[in-house]
């Protein structure tokens, strides 16, 4: 089945229903209580495509994005999965659009995710994703709850 995650995120510690299928159920929080201007869009909304996804992204970041680190934890069936840390920004030579910008300035843009690189099995997961504006993680810039229950077997 085939559809579509849209999301406007503007209300702290409320969570929203983003996709619900036969196979796939995923929602959404923010981790601190702050009012966020965040717009997520992903197309198919199915976890059986294992082609790529198609992304779009709009935020207004509360701060100047100068360095951007992103941690990302995945917990399988209240298991961690995943631990993975990237610095997308560090101020010289940056390749990502949104390196660069200002607290304030709206950040679009559109980006794929190749599907075909993940198996999901049966099960629950709780997805988090913080955004530091410094390398010691001290002053973070967003964070995202995300809960996805995959209904069916391994994809």
């Amino acid at each position: 089945m085939f559809g579509l995650f849209f999301f406007i995120l503007f209300t702290p510690g409320v969570s929203e229903l983003l996709c619900t299928s036969s196979e796939l159920e995923v929602s959404y929080t923010f981790c601190d209580s702050t009012v966020h201007d965040f717009m997520f869009n992903l197309t198919p909304c199915s976890i059986m495509n294992k082609s790529v996804w198609k992304a779009a992204l709009m935020w207004i970041p509360r701060s100047d994005i100068t360095f951007l680190k992103v941690v990302f934890n995945v917990w399988y069936d209240n298991a961690k999965a995943l631990h993975w840390k990237e610095v997308l920004c560090s101020g010289a030579d940056d390749e990502y659009t949104v390196c660069g910008m200002l607290k304030g300035e709206t950040i679009v843009t559109t980006f794929d995710i190749k599907g075909a690189r993940t198996k999901f099995p049966k099960g629950n997961y709780n997805i988090i994703l913080q955004g530091f504006s410094d390398d010691s993680e001290n002053n973070m810039i967003m964070c995202l709850n995300f809960t996805m229950i995959v209904k069916q077997g391994a994809f």
